[in-house]
């Protein structure tokens, strides 16, 4: 199956250059050498506005080539895979930009659009050193400018550990514009420092960090800082609900540093594997090696159909992104950081020492990702904006009550994504169409297994997800509408939840594109139902369902083990370990530049 976005990823890529060639400026080598240093990649981010990657950061309605959010996820993915401090502190000019793509007007989008194209920084200046992710907290205050003609504000306070903070050009900002504060006293101010009085701003020194040594994380202070008018984004008062809609979309394309690292991690174990001996026999000839490897690997392709189906939802289930987006949040940094913990173990002490393995590529990695589950939302605030949604999803699940139609295009890889609409995002969803859908899909995969004894096992496991997804719900309904105080037992109810939604959405990827996957390298992972049943296993597992789970241990080890096979056979043919992904290219395509000939120079980001 060819899949455009797995395409233009490779185009990237290839452009990118070979990173395990030393001499190439985006080599791992280049990245551990960075890190040590603690030094921003700045001449990699420049090879990125070469490419054109930040012109998929605005929409294609704003001069942008972003169409749809599944190409963006994989293109972030790929850098992620090479190393996370340039996808962070590159991509966060998208993070900064989505407030004025939701809310922002034509003009204001358009000239955002342009400084972006350019290679202009963008930020997000949420939090603030006292109130973290409370925002109705926050304490930046912009006071009325009434002697100003432009009716403006003169802006004063702090944001603090804040991306880009210092590099960045342009910052969208959550002011407080009503001094008693309140859901409706934040509004989004665009602020150009470039526009600013120097007297009135001074950046906060970069805050040294564990991972992502080199990024920017810094923050910025503002005494009287003049702001006009036209740099309200939206309308006035409507600041925090803009943020919660930006973060539903950044928290979801979070999944693709989540995601790059996954796939880093992965090829580093499965190679030491295959060359260290022990014990007179090959690492991956060890039976514990090889199912702490091909847990890992079930999980990155747990990882990816839950990112796909997430990416496309997007615009085909918008409003339902306050719960996909927590979801997606949750899982994938939380699941990832399992994969590297197996990882870990099938390297043993060379996970955390420098220059020994692998340019000691993995204890940076290890590092960087830590971050992914902290920033966008941590994990106990995902997991409370869905315990806030419990009472509207429980009715949901019982009157059948979601988006079923958009889920269908969210798993069929071969349907065409509608145009964003975020006048369709909501704070809270009616109801949740990935689980709605989950009881045809059940029913339609036991019709396939009558036809196809091999697609028992599966179907097997999809009735007992479908048992576990009812029992949930059932614990979900018993909590009250409103909860001031969380009990811990809420939040445990929440992850179940979210792993219910994970299965769910394994099963319609598997079940929607099947047909269209069932040729090419990547078969293998979908003849009988192989990777569907691998995903399924873990999320049973992990719900507490192992002991009556959907395989006999000898059937397990068959899944482990055909798993294994196309592992090495991936990594072998220099292919990505992926649902869908064509065999990596290491020369330039003939879309590759990204940039139309003649367009102006680019500045460094």
């Amino acid at each position: 199956m060819e899949h455009p976005p797995y395409r233009l990823a490779g185009e990237l890529d290839a452009f990118l250059g070979d990173p395990t060639d030393p001499s190439e400026p985006f080599s791992y080598a280049r990245c551990v050498e960075l890190d040590e240093k603690e030094e921003f990649p700045a001449g990699i981010c420049h090879r990125l506005e070469e490419w054109g990657l930040a012109d998929h950061y605005v929409p294609v309605r704003h001069g942008g080539r972003l169409r749809d959010y599944e190409h963006l996820l994989q293109l972030i993915r790929t850098v992620a895979r090479r190393d996370l401090t340039v996808a962070i502190g590159h991509g966060k000019t998208y993070l900064g930009g989505v407030c004025v793509w939701i809310a922002g007007s034509d003009e204001q989008a358009g000239r955002l659009g342009a400084d972006i194209r350019a290679g202009v920084p963008v930020s997000l200046g949420l939090t603030e050193r006292a109130h973290g992710s409370d925002l109705l907290a926050g304490e930046v205050q912009g006071e009325g400018a009434t002697a100003d003609e432009t009716g403006g504000w003169l802006v004063s306070g702090e944001k603090w550990l804040i991306n880009n903070a210092t590099r960045g050009s342009v910052l969208s900002l959550l002011t407080r514009t009503d001094p008693a504060g309140g859901p409706r006293g934040f509004s989004v101010l665009l602020v150009d420092k470039r526009e600013l009085d120097e007297d009135t701003y001074r950046h906060l020194p970069k805050i040294p960090t564990h991972g992502i040594r080199g990024a920017d994380i810094s923050g910025i202070a503002f005494d009287g800082a003049r702001v006009p008018r036209t740099a309200l984004v939206g309308t006035e008062g409507g600041g925090v609900e803009t943020v919660i809609k930006a973060l539903q979309l950044t928290r979801t394309l979070c999944a693709a540093l989540s995601l790059g690292a996954g796939d880093h991690g992965l090829a580093i174990g499965l190679d030491f594997a295959e060359e260290r001996e022990l014990y007179g026999r090959k690492l991956i000839e060890l039976p514990q090696a090889r199912r702490l490897l091909t847990a890992a690997a079930a999980d990155v392709l747990l990882h990816e159909a839950v990112a796909l189906v997430a990416a496309r939802a997007v615009q085909c289930q918008t409003g339902e992104m306050s719960v996909t987006s927590a979801v997606t949040k949750y899982l994938l940094p939380t699941g990832t950081e399992e994969v590297l913990d197996g990882v870990t173990r099938v390297l043993g002490a060379r996970a955390f020492l420098k220059g020994v393995h692998a340019d000691g590529r993995f204890q940076k990695l290890e590092r960087d990702h830590r971050i992914v589950g902290l920033f966008d939302g941590n994990t106990l605030v995902n997991l409370n904006s869905l315990v806030n949604q419990f009472r509207t999803l429980s009715r949901g699940w019982r009157r059948g009550r979601g988006d079923v139609q958009g889920a269908a295009v969210a798993y069929d890889l071969t349907a065409e994504l509608p145009p964003l609409d975020p006048s369709q995002l909501s704070v809270v969803a009616r109801g949740c169409g990935v689980l709605a859908a989950l009881p045809a899909g059940v029913e339609e995969l036991d019709r396939l297994a009558e036809r196809d004894p091999a697609l028992a096992p599966a179907a097997v496991a999809a009735h007992r997800l479908l048992d576990v997804t009812d029992a949930v719900h059932e614990e979900m309904a018993g909590y009250p509408a409103v909860m001031t105080d969380v009990p811990p037992q809420a939040f445990d109810t929440a992850r179940h939840f979210t792993l219910c939604w994970a299965g769910a959405a394994c099963l319609g990827l598997w079940l929607g594109t099947v047909r269209a996957a069932a040729d090419g390298e990547t078969a293998g992972l979908w003849r009988d139902a192989l990777w569907l049943r691998a995903a399924l296993d873990r999320v049973l597992s992990r719900l507490g369902e192992r002991p009556d789970g959907p395989a006999a241990p000898g059937d397990r080890n068959g899944i482990h083990e055909a798993l294994l096979t196309e592992l090495r056979a991936a990594r072998h043919s220099g292919r990505l370990f992926s649902l869908l992904a064509q065999p990596e290219r290491r020369a330039p395509g003939p879309e590759t530049a990204g940039v139309a000939a003649g367009e102006s120079e680019r500045t460094s980001c």
